[in-house]
C-alpha cells in the first residue's frame, strides 16, 4: 500500500471510537442529547501510518476530522513544486471546518507525522449539525477565529530570519490551548518532526531548542517539549523585529 493510502482504505480500517476518546471531544459533550446520539451514530476512529495522507489536494471532502492522538501537518507545493508546511496538527485538533462548509475539494495535504488516531464526522452529520445546534456552531465559529490568528501568525513566522524564533513561535502555535487541548504542558514531537513543520534542519531545532530550554522558556524531555512560559514563546524574537 502507498503512502497515498485512499479514503476507501482508511474507511475500511475504521472503527467505533472508545469512551476515553469521545470524552476528549469537548464539542460532542456541550450537544444537546438527539444531537449527541446523531454524532456517536456516525463518528469514527481511524489508525494512520507515518506518511499516510488523510487528505489530498484535489480530492472531494467526505468527513470533518480530529487528531485523537499522533501528529499531522497541513501542507502544499508551490507552483514551482516545493513542498510548504502551513501547520502542525497536535492532539484535540480539529481541522477543516472550513472545507467541509463549502462542500469544495481539499487545498492542502493532509500528512500523518508519526502514527496517529484520526476521528471522522462524515459531511452530511457536520452539516445537520450546523443546521441544528446553537453549540456546535459556537464551537465551529471558535474554532474559524483561531484558526484566522493562527494562520496570521504562521504568515509572521515565514518572515523570521532568525531560526530560534521561528522555532519558538512554531512550538507556542502548538501549544495553542483551544485548537489543541489534548496537548496540555507537554507536546510529545522529535527535533526532527519539528524540524519538518518549521523548515529548518534537526540539528538548527536541536541547537534553537537548547536556547529556548537554557533561557527557561521550556524544558526538553524525553521524547517531547514542556512548555514553562508559553508567553515568552509567543513573543520570542518580538523585541529584535521592532527595533529593526
Amino acid at each position: 500500500m502507498s503512502r497515498s493510502s485512499s479514503a476507501a482504505y482508511l474507511l475500511a480500517r475504521a472503527r467505533t471510537p472508545e469512551p476515553t476518546e469521545l470524552a476528549e471531544m469537548a464539542w460532542l459533550q456541550a450537544l444537546l442529547p438527539n444531537e449527541r446520539e446523531r454524532a456517536l451514530a456516525d463518528l469514527k476512529v481511524v489508525p494512520v501510518e507515518v506518511g499516510e495522507l488523510l487528505c489530498r489536494v484535489g480530492r472531494p471532502v467526505t468527513y470533518w476530522f480530529g487528531v485523537v492522538d499522533g501528529l499531522l501537518k497541513m501542507s502544499n507545493d508551490t507552483a514551482m513544486g516545493v513542498p510548504i508546511t502551513f501547520t502542525g496538527i497536535a492532539p484535540g485538533g480539529w481541522f477543516g471546518e472550513g472545507t467541509v462548509i463549502k462542500r469544495e475539494t481539499y487545498r492542502y495535504n493532509i500528512q500523518a507525522l508519526r502514527k496517529s488516531v484520526v476521528a471522522g464526522l462524515s459531511v452530511e452529520t457536520f452539516h445537520w449539525l450546523l443546521e441544528r445546534s446553537l453549540p456546535f456552531n459556537g464551537f465551529i465559529v471558535q474554532q474559524l477565529n483561531e484558526r484566522l490568528g493562527q494562520f496570521i501568525a504562521a504568515r509572521e513566522i515565514d518572515r523570521l530570519g532568525d531560526p530560534d524564533a521561528r522555532v519558538a513561535r512554531s512550538l507556542a502555535a502548538l501549544f495553542h490551548p483551544i485548537l489543541y487541548p489534548g496537548v496540555g504542558s507537554l507536546l510529545r514531537i522529535t527535533q526532527q518532526e519539528l524540524g519538518y513543520l518549521v523548515g529548518l534542519s534537526r540539528q538548527r531545532v536541536n541547537e534553537a531548542l537548547k536556547r529556548l530550554d537554557e533561557g527557561g522558556a521550556i524544558r526538553v524531555e524525553y521524547g517531547g517539549v514542556r512548555v514553562l512560559d508559553l508567553e515568552r514563546l509567543r513573543g520570542y524574537g518580538l523585541h529584535q523585529e521592532l527595533q529593526r
